[in-house]
């Protein structure tokens, strides 16, 4: 089969996509193209994954300034009739959009030429592309009830977010390791990049975790931005032997097998690893995020049971000691969010993607 996979910008749009071209290709002769922007991750990530890549020069219409939606504007038109090139020159058999900028323009010149077609959303709330799209596609694959309501209902499919499968693996056997009896042993991932206000949280937690008595070890990834002056807080703060600050963390799933409490983001992606791994978290929404999607994607989480969740906005330091404190002194609380979380790994999301995205190309 011959998959075309539109869309990236970021790895959360990204890395399904990567992970539903793997599955395509485990399964004999298929063939995967990407097409994203020159700008985005893809054009580093992709061909290191393996795969052709082919750019269109498009960006945003939503939140970016007068000039910003009229430049987007005026790329549109030229985006489309690039995209129709591509398709002659592929000849897909179905494609599929992850989101980001080039997955609109690509997806709707599929529609219109006639070709089998679907999204992927991964959040709660859709970005207006995916929104627009879902309207146009034969199929939407969805990860969250919660963002049924903005497609058809006869073209929903809820079955996850893809995870490429060597981590699925490995993820599973993250969830395998038994929790510490005796230390509360803490991880904290803010994305590739860090995520700034979640590191002044948890620096600043931290020494109360130590003054109320709490035997805790702590790894702490900051991004290559943050590094050095995060490094330099904790020594300040004498609490260099029981933390590890690293600028990036190669082997999640060993780093998700040595934690017992995981204090992140809330990013569609970060989730459904977090799901299969079957680690309790304490989550921290990315307030910015277009449509407040992570909040979404957090409480979806916290009603489960699965996760405890602080607005940043209104956290404070303390807010997060407490939550830390009382989980670090309840081991069957942490249990049950463990065994909470497990319930929401989708870790077949790419077969069962896959499965669906043959029967499009086949007509069915």
């Amino acid at each position: 089969m011959r998959l075309l996979v539109a869309g990236g910008g970021t790895g959360g749009h990204l890395f399904p996509g990567i992970a539903l071209a793997e599955e395509i290709v485990r399964r004999g002769e298929g063939e995967v193209l990407f097409v994203g922007t020159s700008r985005g991750i893809e054009t580093r990530a992709v061909p290191a994954a393996g795969y052709a890549l082919e750019t269109l020069e498009v960006s945003g219409l939503k939140r970016m300034g007068l000039v910003g939606t009229l430049r987007g504007l005026l790329r549109l038109p030229l985006a489309i009739l690039g995209s129709f090139a591509i398709l002659r020159r592929f000849r897909p058999d179905v494609v599929v959009g992850v989101g980001g900028y080039a997955s609109g323009p690509l997806v709707l010149a599929a529609v219109l030429a006639g070709y089998p077609t679907a999204i992927q959303e991964q959040n709660s709330v859709p970005g207006i592309t995916n929104r627009v799209l879902g309207k146009l596609v034969a199929a939407v694959f969805i990860a969250f009830e919660d963002a049924k309501r903005f497609f058809p209902s006869r073209k929903i499919r809820e079955l996850g977010n893809p995870v490429r499968a060597k981590i699925v693996v490995a993820l599973a056997g993250a969830a395998a390791a038994s929790p510490s009896a005796d230390k509360l042993r803490i991880l904290v991932v803010g994305g590739s990049q860090g995520a700034r206000a979640v590191s002044e949280l948890v620096v600043a937690a931290a020494p109360l975790l130590a003054q109320a008595g709490i035997d805790f070890s702590l790894v702490h990834q900051t991004g290559s931005a943050d590094l050095e002056r995060m490094t330099g807080r904790y020594q300040a703060l004498a609490l260099g032997g029981r933390v590890t600050v690293t600028a990036f963390i190669d082997d999640m799933a060993a780093a998700y097998a040595q934690a017992d409490l995981v204090v992140a983001r809330a990013g569609a992606l970060t989730l459904a690893e977090l799901a299969i791994a079957g680690r309790a978290a304490i989550l921290v929404p990315l307030p910015t995020a277009a449509d407040d999607h992570q909040s979404k994607n957090a409480a979806r989480f916290a009603e489960a049971g699965a996760a405890l969740v602080l607005h940043q906005r209104k956290a404070s330091a303390l807010d997060l000691a407490t939550l830390l404190k009382d989980l670090a002194r309840d081991r069957d609380r942490r249990a049950a969010m463990s065994a909470a979380m497990r319930g929401l790994a989708r870790p077949r999301a790419a077969q069962d993607i896959a499965d669906r995205l043959e029967d499009l190309a086949r007509g069915r």
